[in-house]
């Protein structure tokens, strides 16, 4: 029997943001994955954009706290009540019980899948919730043949992982997932500008700085911009000015590490698969393909074409949501909890 008004839903639980895709009425909600509770009471006092607004300025009893870290719950109670606020935005009503299919990184265990599950579960979802890998659902989003003979290679680079993958015939052929992001970058930037300035930043300036100033290969104009943080030694606040010059070599780690994941799974392609790639080049997809220049970056690597997706931010969300829409087509490239793999 249908549960009374459900519909069905996909769910992109990033790290960073929650994508929420409806059936029949494509993605309804985009939000940041940041919970604020109230410490003594343990419930939710904001959820998404509202909580992520008070992030680095609540009192003692607030806590302001990301569920998800690595792309992996971190917290499974926070977690649970997070999706759960997000399914009844969703619906409408808290009797709802939608099926459900759910966005995992690929490199994830068995033991992180299963928290995956039940918290979708807990928060609502109807048994079985189905479990899409991030890498399947961006192809499938940024329209790659990933049924066909033929191979793709698509980069997720999310919040808290990129996803490298090589798929052709409904699976991942080659895949690996680094645990290297946009949280990682952000941080990068909050350490140079330590040791370089000897400020302290906020992680939401970190973000902004990283967005205003951050590229992976030199601009034709190089930008400046004044950061406002903490001066360490005197304990006040303090202006600096920073270049993008500087930021992209605070960027440089983490960058060649995506690249190092990419090279590293080029290895493990077949040589015919390998070919198609070098035809058809890599597409970029997940929040981290806006970085400036990140594409010439890795062309410049790897020698192959590279193509961003379009809307690469929503991709695994879209493509999830697509696995919905075209369940029984797309139904091999699910698991649902009674699968054992």
């Amino acid at each position: 029997m249908r549960s009374f008004g459900a519909r069905d839903i996909a769910v992109d639980l990033g790290t960073a943001n929650t994508l929420v895709y409806v059936r029949g009425r494509g993605i309804v909600l985009d939000q940041p994955s940041v919970v604020a509770l109230d410490v003594t009471t343990g419930t939710p006092l904001a959820v998404g954009h509202d909580a992520k607004r008070m992030a680095g300025r609540t009192p003692a009893h607030i806590q302001v706290i990301r569920p998800l870290k690595d792309g992996v719950i971190a917290d499974f109670d926070v977690c649970e009540k997070m999706l759960r606020y997000f399914i009844e935005q969703v619906s409408g009503s808290r009797w709802a019980k939608p099926r459900m299919v759910i966005c995992v990184p690929s490199g994830i265990t068995g033991v992180e899948q299963r928290a995956v599950q039940e918290a979708a579960e807990y928060a609502g979802a109807r048994k079985p919730a189905f479990i899409i890998e991030e890498p399947m659902a961006a192809a499938i989003g940024a329209g790659l043949p990933v049924q066909s003979p033929h191979g793709s290679m698509i980069v997720d680079v999310g919040g808290g992982t990129t996803e490298v993958a090589v798929i052709s015939l409904g699976g991942m052929v080659a895949a690996q997932s680094a645990r290297v992001g946009g949280d990682v970058l952000d941080d990068s930037i909050t350490q140079y500008v330590k040791k370089e300035y000897g400020v302290a930043l906020g992680d939401s300036t970190a973000e902004e700085v990283k967005v205003a100033l951050g590229s992976a290969w030199p601009l034709a104009d190089e930008m400046y911009a004044e950061i406002r943080g903490r001066d360490l030694v005197t304990g006040l606040p303090k202006t600096v000015t920073v270049g993008s010059v500087e930021i992209r070599e605070a960027l440089e780690e983490p960058i060649s590490s995506i690249i190092d994941a990419i090279k590293s799974t080029l290895d493990r392609t077949p040589p015919e698969l390998a070919a198609d790639i070098m035809g058809e080049g890599i597409v970029l997809a997940g929040g981290g393909a806006l970085l400036r220049g990140l594409d010439q970056r890795l062309a410049n690597e790897t020698g192959m074409p590279i193509r961003i997706a379009t809307d690469p931010l929503y991709a695994v969300a879209r493509g999830s949501g697509q696995a919905l829409e075209e369940f029984e087509v797309l139904r091999g490239v699910l698991f649902s909890s009674g699968d054992q793999y």
